[in-house]
């Protein structure tokens, strides 16, 4: 997975001056400075990209008809976060929010202005990691910003723009875009436990699991505590833009956001039926443990049992007594022979029998 979001070329600088209207003629574009924290800023009208800009511009096309513009940022610094604030009037306590990480997944209201926070999850290597998303949308806008090793937002870039006609729709069409790509990308993740999970069920039924497959149950479980902790709250957030009229929503996005829920909803089932045979495995791992050693148990207590007969009469001719009148009997030895051969018989029998041997 990308570390770095790629969503698409950088920008182009705009022609307009900051004191006059921007210019949608089609003068050369002029390609902006590098800067760090900046992924892609562009402007779409009717659906349509019309050009890269700079962050210091972005005030000269917020409010425009027919014109959003979508920022992508990658962990800014604070004097990034102080820049967009200031170009689209955004609440210091969103951009506080969007300064740190580990933010619980949420949907806040200011003003005319939404904020949302929302996890992702993807597989490296072997564990699940996790990146962090939040989105400020408004009238004209939207800004995006990644922490932590979240996939490239590239892929919903050139999706929306591939469709202008549904880009039309404006800020919030990107918003569910990104949404959708997001619950998308948990599906991957629960795939490759699923399949973990079963390789684990099927070694269970062939083999007694090891201290090191109790410990990778034990981290599945726990993984997928975390994935559901980061998918749960998507739920709500989706189903308030489903069912409440959020600044700038149009009616005919619900059906797309209501799609997103069924998506989230699936996901955590799927988890909670992940945890659930998580669960049983390591239990049965359990019983099956304690299965073989109370087998084991019953193995020696039979031999013991059985041994006790020989060791019993072998003490008692052991004690070296003259007044014993099986010594005088010239058959005495054979016939305690056969008496512990019958007795070791009769018990190997029923412990047999009783399935303890």
């Amino acid at each position: 997975m990308a570390l770095q979001e790629a969503e698409g070329r950088h920008g182009s600088e705009t022609a307009a001056s900051p004191d006059t209207a921007p210019d949608t003629g089609n003068a050369p574009p002029v390609k902006p400075r590098s800067r760090p924290g900046v992924v892609a800023a562009a402007v779409y009208e009717h659906g349509q990209r019309i050009r890269d800009i700079e962050i210091k511009d972005a005030h000269m096309w917020k409010g425009r008809d027919n014109a959003v513009i979508w920022i992508g940022l990658h962990e800014p610094d604070d004097a990034l976060l102080r820049e967009v604030q200031a170009e689209f009037g955004l609440h210091e306590l969103a951009i506080e929010d969007a300064g740190h990480a580990h933010q619980r997944p949420k949907l806040e209201i200011y003003g005319e202005a939404i904020f949302v926070v929302a996890r992702t999850a993807h597989m490296m290597g072997d564990e699940i990691v996790f990146g962090e998303t939040h989105l400020f949308v408004g009238r004209g806008y939207v800004v995006s910003v990644r922490h932590g090793p979240s996939t490239s937002y590239n892929l919903v870039r050139q999706r929306c723009e591939a469709s202008p006609a549904a880009l039309a729709h404006g800020e919030n069409y990107i918003l569910y875009s990104i949404l959708d790509f997001i619950v998308d990308n948990y599906m991957p993740v629960v795939e490759g436990i699923h399949a973990e999970v079963e390789e684990l069920e099927e070694r269970l039924l062939r083999e007694r699991l090891d201290k090191k497959d109790i410990e990778r149950l034990y981290f599945l479980r726990r993984s997928l505590l975390r994935l559901r902790n980061a998918v749960v709250p998507l739920v709500d957030v989706c189903r308030r833009h489903e069912h409440l009229d959020l600044p700038g929503m149009d009616a005919t996005l619900h059906a797309l956001f209501r799609d997103v829920t069924d998506h989230v909803r699936r996901v955590q089932e799927d988890i909670d039926t992940l945890r659930e045979v998580l669960a049983f495995t390591f239990e049965a791992s359990l019983m099956i443990g304690q299965s073989e050693q109370t087998e084991i148990s019953r193995k020696l207590a039979s031999w013991a049992a059985i041994l006790a007969v020989p060791t019993a009469i072998a003490g008692i001719y052991g004690m070296n007594f003259d007044d014993m009148p099986e010594l005088k009997f010239k058959y005495g030895y054979f016939v305690v022979l056969a008496l512990i051969l019958f007795i070791c018989s009769m018990l190997y029998r029923m412990f047999h029998r009783a399935k303890w041997l």
